[in-house]
């Protein structure tokens, strides 16, 4: 089955609807808004069951299929789209551009959002499928770990969930195609901060301080040797020193204090704990050459390794095969990070890229959700959902 003709003639009134979120970007658990107009949506569709407040502010459908009710609801399902922006002020120009200062949908969770709503209306009219789907619109993904607060506030039991899958867009793969692969797919991610504390002084006078900056900046070039002389070539990693802050500003002040943010990226635990070690070692000792001293901290907690089931994966590439023909199921590894990782720890699933073809990259000012897309996305659902829940 190729793309649907229902998804087509619903095109506007979804582009609209995406557009109206792209315009009202929220961050992390404050999605009041976006859960409200998905509540709205999801009650025009006509679905069974609305369920609010799922890990703060996530939102559960549940469409029961053929024959389906509460009391009987068959095989469950779910379908996750995650809902949150990112604080990043927009440079696209659009004419759906966010109104928000220092907010936009720059991975295109609005689109997600959008694509599972409209599949929502697909499946609750012809309900062609024996058991239940749950949709799961979800919080704080970009940080915050949204999912993992679902899974705790009993997403999979309380709903009966046997299967989880979830989609996300990318601008390295060709419009409307699927990628996907089994096992580790996105990397685990650590978010930390560096506190460098030397003794600050006039710029004029440097040997009567212990320069903050010089030994940050040493820190800085010095914690890449842990990825390029202490890890196994073999097992991908990536540190990214991003953010460095000095409590001065002035022109001629040495700082006492300087801060340092970053992320470690990794597919593999034993080379995640050795790098976190040898990355406190190397900060220690670099500080104290200089007449510092650092401190290493987590900013918040780390995401893990999303990790996709085989058999749920195969399934995933039959439906994503019969919408688009063909899909890669050996697509490369990401050292992206994705909280659906504890969704998949609580429940077999697996997690697909839909092609959201040439343009800027996830996380940038001038990205943009391809809404080209939107019905290719919204057949994935559906079909994904009929050869799941096949009516016999």
């Amino acid at each position: 089955m190729p793309v649907r003709n229902r998804f087509a003639n619903l095109l506007p009134e979804l582009t609209a609807f995406r557009h109206d979120l792209h315009m009202h970007p929220e961050l992390q658990y404050d999605v009041e808004r976006t859960a409200g107009r998905v509540v709205e949506g999801l009650r025009a569709a006509g679905v069974d069951a609305i369920h609010e407040g799922i890990g703060r502010t996530g939102v559960v459908a549940l469409i029961h299929g053929r024959g389906r009710s509460a009391e009987d609801p068959g095989r469950v399902i779910g379908l996750r789209a995650d809902m949150d922006a990112l604080p990043i002020a927009e440079a696209t120009g659009a004419a759906h551009a966010s109104t928000i200062p220092g907010k936009m949908h720059a991975c295109g969770h609005d689109g997600h959002t959008t694509m599972l709503l409209g599949a929502a209306k697909h499946l609750a009219e012809t309900r062609a499928f024996d058991g239940t789907v749950a949709l799961v619109f979800q919080p704080a993904e970009e940080g915050g770990a949204g999912a993992e607060a679902m899974v705790r506030d009993g997403l999979i039991e309380r709903f009966g969930i046997t299967e989880i899958y979830g989609m996300h867009n990318s601008p390295l793969v060709p419009m409307g195609q699927f990628a996907i692969r089994p096992g580790p797919f996105y990397a685990a991610v650590d978010s930390f901060r560096i506190d460098v504390r030397g003794k600050g002084g006039h710029a004029a006078r440097p040997n009567g301080t212990i320069d903050t900056t010089l030994a940050a900046s040493a820190i800085v070039l010095a914690v890449q040797s842990v990825v390029s002389r202490n890890t196994d070539p073999q097992q991908p990693l990536v540190i990214s020193v991003t953010a460095f802050r000095t409590d001065s500003e002035a022109f001629n002040v040495i700082p006492d204090a300087a801060t340092l943010r970053g992320t470690i990226r990794s597919f593999d635990e034993t080379t995640r704990e050795k790098a976190l070690a040898d990355l406190r070692r190397v900060i220690d000792s670099t500080a104290a050459a200089y007449g510092a001293t650092a401190a290493f901290h987590f900013e918040e907690e780390p995401y893990p390794v999303m990790e996709n089931h085989a058999t749920e994966t195969g399934h995933a590439g039959d439906a994503a095969r019969a919408v688009a023909g063909a899909v890669n199921m050996e697509a490369p590894r990401t050292t992206g990070g994705e909280d659906f990782a504890y969704m998949l720890r609580a429940c077999p699933g697996a997690y697909i890229q839909i092609g959201n073809g040439p343009s800027a990259g996830l996380h940038h000012p001038e990205y943009d959700f391809n809404d080209e897309i939107i019905p290719i996305g919204c057949s994935y659902w559906v079909e994904l959902t009929e050869q799941r829940l096949p009516v016999l």
